[in-house]
């Protein structure tokens, strides 16, 4: 019922280092664990020790928790082995972690083709290891593999499996739908069914998304009595991956009225924990995320955007802050005036509602964004856009000409090598420059020539890096004569990010307007005028 506690359990170090190109490095799972305890999530699933050797060097030095507990995971004793001989649960007990889960198959058809013994020696086998473990460790975990295809195919063996683990002192029995093919009306109807021989609050959920359905099985399961979740960060995990703790927890606290270990001052730090992950495994966070991404509480039509400003409730089902998000009014070919007052705000622009450059703006945004300008994913330049039109932003540079020569040869020892040249003209304060600079590739020739002009003039440009570089094709039936797309993204010394867009027939002109804007942006935020001093503080 609401307002009783749900316990939280996290197996991103595990089930999330299954994901696919994912790779944790010990000091990845040692940044992560230490998020997951400051957010206020129950228990953090270190790995499973002896499986390799980086699970094995973070159990031998985890990092200090101050609110969750460390588990460590494995899987019951092996058939036709005593427990005290079984290497796998040495493993366990001797990694140190207070909590031990096990996995323990709960389905006939595995048990009989898989591990090819009979049902009543699995249950001996989970009764055997869970009492073992129970008698060494401070709290043992049982995760009943494939319960609800096992309880589907044979229900009183796969609830005689939750009881042998709970009598032998299990402190949680977790259903797991391994498959993830269960859909939310069948869970919630098991485990209803399942309260009737194991109380709720000792039973648990552990749920893979491969119905797309794991966030919202997990839920039901609550509904349906269980109160411990199990999940990782951002749905990582094997093939489509497991139920999503970062849609979970503002689930059960906001929309449930659960209470768990994450305070609301820690559910303010959901957004940033999320994409903290995204950053460890070098990859863009999902924009289109529950809670979390950067569309979530995006406002793109001009009517959504009115209706929003008078009460946000129309279209937004929290308030984004609550998780630490934050509205994003997005400027577009759908925009409206409310888009761009609002946008404005943002950018601190007090501009009078009724200025006529506000209409002439969205004209201008408009038919930009015909010619394939899109700037809902480039602000810095709808930012450079708007303070151009007000008279804000000085001419820092003029770019005079530029030449970009590629060479594809062979080198002294017969590789094929491709050599970038680029020869620019600038002027700057008045005065002439040309320079010649190689680069890998032709945009980063034309950046390094941009460079040495700009550098001696505006040293803080000396900061500025690239992180990001993607083009998109917009006509692509006139084949290699189509209009391109290029969005940069850069950063700064200080951590900011920020997107510039360039659209051009010719993809190194489309380059070079994305690269022009993304110098600009830099020189104007850091406050520096036409001369290369920074503007005086106000």
């Amino acid at each position: 019922m609401p307002g009783e506690r749900v316990y939280l359990y996290d197996c991103t170090l595990r089930d999330g280092a299954q994901t696919l190109g994912v790779d944790f490095s010990t000091t990845d799972k040692d940044g992560i664990a230490t998020d997951l305890d400051g957010i206020g999530v129950d228990y953090v699933e270190g790995g499973w020790p002896g499986a390799n050797p980086t699970d094995d060097a973070f159990f031998g030095s985890p990092p200090r928790f101050h609110r969750a507990r460390l588990s460590a995971f494995g899987m019951t004793r092996r058939a036709g082995r005593s427990t005290e001989n079984d290497p796998g649960l040495a493993a366990l007990l001797s990694s140190g972690a207070p909590v031990v889960c096990m996995v323990g198959k709960t389905w006939d058809f595995q048990v009989e083709v898989a591990l090819g013994i009979e049902l009543d020696e699995n249950v001996q086998m989970i009764a055997d290891s869970i009492r073992y473990v129970a008698e060494r460790a401070d709290e043992v975990i049982f995760d009943a593999e494939h319960f609800f295809d096992g309880y589907k195919s044979n229900p009183d063996f796969a609830v005689r499996c939750l009881k042998a683990a709970l009598d032998a002192g299990a402190r949680w029995l977790v259903l797991c739908d391994t498959n993830g093919g269960t859909l939310p009306h069948e869970v919630e109807t098991i485990v209803a069914e399942v309260t009737a021989h194991v109380p709720g609050d000792r039973l648990g959920i552990h749920c893979h998304d491969d119905t797309g359905n794991a966030v919202a099985n997990s839920l039901a399961a609550v509904r349906a009595g269980v109160r411990h979740v199990q999940g990782t960060l951002n749905g990582l995990g094997e093939r489509c991956g497991n139920a999503n703790l970062v849609s979970i927890i503002p689930s059960l606290v906001l929309k449930m009225g659960f209470e768990t270990g994450v305070t609301a001052g820690d559910l303010t730090h959901l957004t940033h924990i999320s994409r903290a992950l995204d950053e460890r495994l070098n990859r863009a966070p999902d924009r289109g995320a529950p809670y979390v991404g950067e569309s979530a509480f995006a406002h793109k039509g001009g009517l959504h955007v009115s209706a929003v400003e008078k009460d946000p409730r129309c279209y937004e089902h929290i308030v984004p802050e609550l998780v630490g998000n934050h509205r994003h009014i997005v400027v577009s070919d759908q925009a409206g005036r409310s888009n761009i007052l609002a946008r404005f705000r943002d950018i601190g622009l007090d501009v009078d509602a009724g200025d006529p450059k506000v209409n002439q703006l969205v004209d201008e945004v408009k038919a930009r964004e015909f010619d394939g300008y899109a700037y809902d994913g480039a602000e810095a330049s709808f930012e450079l856009l708007a303070r151009r039109a007000l008279g804000e932003v000085p001419d820092y540079f003029a770019l005079t000409s530029f030449r970009v020569i590629d060479e594809r040869r062979w080198n002294v020892r017969g590789e094929i090598v491709t050599l970038s040249e680029a020869t620019v003209k600038l002027e700057v304060g008045g005065r002439p420059y040309m320079t010649v600079a190689e680069g890998n590739g032709p945009v980063n020739a034309l950046d390094a020539g941009l460079r040495k002009v700009l550098i001696p003039v505006y040293p803080t440009l000396e900061h500025l890096r690239l992180v990001d570089y993607k083009v998109r094709i917009l006509t692509p039936q006139a084949a290699t004569a189509a209009v391109t797309r290029v969005m940069i993204e850069s950063a700064d010394e200080a951590g900011h990010h920020w997107a510039t867009v360039g659209v051009s027939t010719n993809v190194i002109d489309a380059s070079y307007n994305a690269l022009h804007d993304s110098i600009v942006y830099k020189l104007f935020r850091d406050g520096v005028t036409s001369g290369g001093v920074p503007a005086a503080a106000d």
